[in-house]
């Protein structure tokens, strides 16, 4: 009988929802909007595990080249392939590229590729083929002259905007051990197993989803209480007519039951076209098709019975201390004083999970993840918990000012929960990038390194393939535009014999100019030998530098006798230098030989470096270079030099913030238009009459702009505190010791209010068309 009766109420209230007129479909498409939005983005997380695996499934399957796999030695047959890597870099994006060589008839195609390219013709993604076609692109068609036959199709890429080409390949054989080709047999080559991810690593990756994820919850929650003023006149109504309070509560849930089912219809539709523009952007270098983005029905089916009934509970909740008569609702009298003591027990309680974890860091195993969770969503729950309290005892007590300010002030204090619910999501949002920021920084020395790259000196190094004659390389890097300063080096090994020496060290050749940036010098000219003392890690210059001994080149110092038949002798007026750290940080010992000192067929034992200062000035000076570098040899691709390098996990991790960052802002951004405008909508007889009575339209678009911005300033002041507690409890958690990003708590603060700002400005318009005489009509 009970649930019966609970059925009734609640159908009531979904057919007042749409038989209401005008007032009850504007209300309802109100609300849909403000939880379609909301579920759009849920429905976008519950897709992102299936869109990550499908992008690794397509990664796996194209996987051709597996260095260090010496067990899997592939012979020449009808269905072998040799392939070479050939990728480079354009504007700072990575450009996949493969070189193709098929040896058989057999031979494999890759994903995507539905015939070999010859040689001059390539196959490219379609993001590619759009670059290279459009003018931003002419630099790179430089690089890749190669006529398009044909474009990659999506399983053999793992994103919409990925630049990646194949092309035919010539002579790749003789790359074949070391020279950068390969010969397989069929592509998915396994990688082995993955490594364990660090425990902070995952800390990090529950912390973002609970943050990430916590104020579409709360905006959910706030849309589904739209047209509450209106929605108290209906309920006394019911009341007039003999329904009882708790009937009439379950119909007011009813009205909010239709909206959040009429929500998810507009979610879908949201997420439906969400879907479709994901596949033509791309965010911090990241894409995906649509197809990728299709989410888990289970946990889609989860966010569908969710939210209706998410929707029924809050309206119950929220009506709980509201006494509804025949005659009124006794809010529209003073509210009684909200209470402070339960409302701190939820940081509290958070904070009481997070405490056990307090030191763990990463040498204790992995966190609790359910202790993590809750914890961090009390501390976050706990802002929207606090902030109806705080809005409302610092309203009590402002003192008078100027008619706008008397008018924001006076409808905070008649209505301080309305104000708080429409900041708590930019609240939470803000308590949890504080948090994440402070996170970041604080363990970002655990993952970052510093190269020891002297990038003062140069910025790229270029690698010459075998064969590519150093001088020559040099003067064309030095006609190249934007490149300043050439240092050109040759390096390789030496030792006593000519096979499995058991002496070896270090060579380079360079000129004196050079060779004064690896090393200190008493004196250079041509024709001058050095023997390097204090090198780490080398015992074996001097014992080989003994005058007239005869030494055995080898570039790679493996004993190789087809590489170690150039012998030099040592001469007799070699000269002592003393080590210091080189360009790239690392400090060479050995040999340093001018070029006059060496026979001249020693240029086939060693190999070319080349670092290049380079005038950052120069508009792709980068480019420049790497195209210089591919008329020298196809598969060179030079390298920049940063100083600090991050692990490629705490990167990713990272990348998938900001990517979801950013579409939570954008939530926050649509859901604080739509309750800004809600909220001018249910006061335009208000506004009319105050118009009507002589009232200037400036003040009251400044009282306007007074009561958002109120509460937005006590919120953000609230997201601070919480967000640096939540911070440095996490801190701690990872075993780091707490710092303040004052930068970053700064500019999570201030992206936050630059929101409000925004969408502010943009409810003016709509407020100036409200305050107009003929707002005062009824019908």
């Amino acid at each position: 009988m009970r649930v019966r009766q609970w059925g009734r109420d609640l159908a009531m209230g979904v057919r007042f929802a749409f038989a209401g007129g005008r007032e009850g479909w504007m209300r309802a498409v109100l609300t849909a909007v403000g939880v379609g939005l909301g579920v759009a983005l849920l429905l976008l997380t519950t897709a992102l595990p299936n869109a990550l695996a499908v992008r690794d499934d397509r990664e796996a399957a194209r996987n051709d080249l597996y260095y260090g796999d010496t067990d899997t030695e592939v012979s020449r047959s009808d269905h072998s392939l040799l392939i070479a890597q050939s990728g480079t870099t354009f504007r700072d994006k990575n450009v996949r590229g493969r070189e193709l060589e098929p040896e058989g008839p057999r031979a494999p195609l890759p994903p995507g590729v539905e015939k070999f390219p010859a040689r001059g013709e390539m196959v490219v993604s379609p993001a590619l083929k759009d670059l290279l076609e459009s003018g931003s692109g002419k630099l790179l068609r430089e690089r890749l002259p190669q006529r398009i036959v044909g474009t990659i199709g999506e399983s053999g890429l793992i994103g919409s905007a990925e630049l990646a080409f194949y092309r035919g390949g010539q002579d790749l054989a003789q790359k074949l051990g070391g020279g950068g080709a390969a010969r397989i047999e069929k592509f998915g080559l396994s990688q082995g197993s993955s490594e364990d991810m660090d425990p902070v690593l995952l800390l990090l990756i529950l912390v973002v989803f609970v943050v990430l994820l916590m104020p579409v919850a709360v905006f959910i929650a706030a849309a589904v209480r739209f047209g509450g003023e209106r929605r108290d006149r209906r309920l006394a109504a019911l009341r007039l007519v003999g329904s009882d309070s708790r009937s009439t509560r379950r119909i007011a849930a009813g009205e909010a039951l239709a909206g959040s089912v009429l929500g998810l219809v507009f979610g879908a539709g949201f997420f439906l076209i969400g879907r479709e523009v994901a596949g033509s952007v791309e965010v911090f270098d990241i894409s995906v098709f649509p197809s990728y983005l299709n989410p888990s029905p289970v946990l889609a089916l989860l966010v569908g019975l969710a939210v209706p009934a998410a929707a029924v509970l809050v309206t119950l909740f929220a009506l709980r201390g509201v006494v509804i008569e025949p005659l009124g609702v006794v809010r529209t009298a003073k509210p009684a004083r909200r209470r402070l003591w339960w409302r701190l027990l939820l940081p509290l309680g958070g904070l009481a999970m997070l405490y056990p974890m307090v030191g763990q860091g990463r040498d204790e195993g992995d966190f609790n993840q359910y202790l993590v969770t809750g914890g961090v969503v009390l501390l976050l729950v706990g802002v929207t918990a606090l902030l109806p309290w705080i809005v409302e005892a610092v309203v009590a007590r402002l003192g008078s000012g100027g008619v706008a300010w008397q008018l924001a002030v006076r409808r905070l204090q008649m209505s301080s929960g309305a104000a708080a619910r429409m900041v708590n999501g930019i609240a939470v949002a803000v308590a949890g990038a504080i948090a994440l920021q402070m996170l970041f920084a604080g363990v970002e020395s655990d993952y970052t390194k510093n190269t020891g790259y002297d990038v003062s000196l140069a910025q790229m190094e270029v690698t010459l393939g075998d064969g590519q004659p150093l001088g020559p390389s040099a003067e064309k890097f030095r006609r190249t535009e934007g490149v300043r300063q050439v240092y050109p080096y040759s390096g390789g090994y030496v030792g006593e014999r000519r096979t499995d020496p058991v002496l070896g060290t270090q060579v380079t050749v360079a000129d004196c100019a050079s060779l004064r940036e690896v090393a200190t010098l008493p004196s250079c000219r041509d024709g001058d030998v050095f023997a390097v003392r204090g090198a780490d890690y080398d015992t074996d210059t001097q014992k080989l530098a003994k005058a007239g001994q005869t030494l055995y080149l080898d570039p790679s110092y493996e004993g190789d006798v087809k590489n170690s038949e150039v012998p030099w002798v040592v001469p007799s007026d070699m000269k002592q230098a003393q080590t210091r750290p080189d360009p790239t940080g690392s400090e060479r010992g050995g040999f340093l030989i001018t070029p006059k000192a060496l026979p001249a067929a020693a240029g086939a034992a060693l190999e070319g470096q080349l670092y290049l200062k380079l005038d950052e000035s120069v508009p792709d000076v980068r480019d420049l270079v790497r195209n210089t570098a591919a008329t020298i040899d196809p598969l060179t691709e030079p390298m920049v030099w940063q100083s600090v390098q991050r692990a490629d996990r705490y990167t990713a991790i990272r990348t998938g913030l900001f990517v979801g960052a950013a579409c939570v802002l954008a939530l926050i951004g649509a859901s604080l238009l739509v309750s800004q405008l809600e909220q001018l909508r249910e006061r335009k007889r208000l506004l009319s009459a105050l118009v009507a009575f002589g009232t200037r339209r400036r003040t009251l678009s400044l009282s306007v702009l007074w009561q958002t911005a109120i509460p937005i300033a006590l919120g953000l002041l609230l997201a601070s505190v919480v967000g640096l507690t939540l911070g440095a409890v996490l801190l701690r958690m990872a075993g780091n010791g707490v710092r303040v990003d004052w930068p970053s708590v700064l500019s999570m603060t201030g992206v936050g209010a630059a929101v409000v700002l925004v969408v502010t400005l943009l409810s003016l318009p709509p407020l100036l068309r409200l305050m107009r005489p003929d707002g005062l009509r009824t019908e």
